[in-house]
């Protein structure tokens, strides 16, 4: 109540003192009691139910209405049902001010609602005291709402601020792979692209709903540039190399799973928390490279043993990897990769992933023309 009286006290002395509404039939009372507020609020009057309406829904809406039940036409028990109805009015409070003394009737007039019953005659101490209780109430009430709306925005400005973060720290770590190598700068994007669709076309899928929540998908997106950060620590004269890998090279070139899963590990450690982002990162960037069969690496994991994340980013890998064309070789057609991807369905690729990636086909087709396109503009005007 602290907070209400200062609300009350700060609105006083700008002026904006609180409005009473006043609603009765009776011209006496109207000036009785409009006689009794005036010096310390706003009173406006009405003199039938309608226009008590009109005047609680306009803009500059009353803070208490006081209201008379027996008036001819509309009621002040159908008015008072009709501001708690209104979302736009359910928050004014509603005192009766009434001749009706019955306890029933008392009891219908709080059910509707009202905050407050009074019978006439009024006795004017009690009258403006309840009348000021009424008033700090609304305060209070008003005061929590904005701090709850203040505090709301809040939450929504710092979660916009943490969403923001993690896509910077996203794409700063993906970029130190995206400087070893030229060629991956829209593969990295495409490859977003590629899981996104996939993992939208499958989110209903009985094996894959409960990991493919919006939440997610939105997180194996923004995570997905991430597959190749360990590539930063492999020496350039095998990544850089314009040509097919040695045996060892092949084998040195496989360990940028582990040391992506490591520096990222290394980043989440040093928060001394767990990041739900950074989890699915990791996951992608240590197995994107197993096979359904258990023949991948680095850790020959098996069929539902390789994270869904990883496996939505195989597909989109190898897709990617054999389009594009490479400084030792040409990219495949669109149609040939199909192939070559289908006839891994079941051995290096999870069965229902690949039949989600030949019904969306088309779909990739697209976003490799558009993203191709892109890197040709780019390379036309440099």
């Amino acid at each position: 109540m602290v907070d209400a009286s200062f609300q009350l006290n700060r609105e006083a002395a700008a002026g904006k003192r609180p409005t009473v509404l006043v609603v009765d039939d009776t011209p006496e009372n109207l000036a009785l009691m409009s006689a009794l507020l005036k010096e310390y609020y706003r009173v406006k009057v009405a003199n039938n139910g309608e226009k008590a309406l009109r005047i609680a829904r306009s803009e500059d809406q009353p803070d208490l209405i006081l209201l008379d039940i027996m008036m001819p036409g509309m009621d002040g028990y159908e008015v008072c049902r009709q501001l708690k109805a209104d979302r736009a009015t359910c928050a004014i409070p509603v005192m009766f001010i009434t001749a009706r003394t019955e306890m029933e009737d008392e009891k219908h007039g709080l059910e509707l609602g009202a905050e407050d019953y009074i019978t006439k005659p009024i006795s004017p101490p009690i009258f403006t005291a309840r009348v000021k209780t009424q008033l700090k109430l609304k305060a209070a009430a008003d005061f929590l709402r904005d701090k709850n709306q203040f505090l709301e925005q809040e939450v929504e400005r710092r979660t916009c601020e943490v969403r923001a973060l993690q896509e910077v720290t996203i794409l700063a770590l993906a970029s130190l792979a995206e400087t070893r190598d030229s060629a991956t700068g829209n593969h990295l994007r495409r490859t977003q692209l590629y899981v996104r669709s996939l993992a939208l076309k499958l989110k209903t899928h009985p094996r894959f709903e409960e990991f493919l929540s919006d939440s997610n998908i939105t997180m194996l997106y923004k995570s997905a540039p991430l597959h190749d950060i360990g590539k930063v620590g492999i020496p350039d004269r095998i990544l850089l190399k314009p040509g097919p890998l040695e045996p060892e090279e092949g084998e040195i070139m496989k360990t940028h799973t582990q040391i992506g899963w490591d520096a990222i590990e290394h980043a989440e450690r040093s928060l001394g928390a767990d990041v739900e982002f950074l989890r699915i990162a990791k996951e992608i960037a240590l197995s994107h490279h197993e096979k359904w069969d258990g023949t991948g690496y680095p850790g020959e994991l098996l069929g539902d043993e390789i994270p869904i994340s990883a496996r939505l980013m195989a597909v989109a890998d190898v897709y990617d990897a054999l389009i594009s064309a490479r400084v030792y070789r040409d990219g495949m057609p669109h149609e040939k990769v199909v192939q070559i991807l289908a006839e891994g369905k079941g051995s290096h690729f999870d069965p229902d992933i690949m039949a989600a990636f030949i019904a969306l086909q088309d779909q990739f087709r697209q976003i490799a023309q558009d993203y191709a396109v892109l890197n040709a503009e780019k390379s036309d005007m440099q």
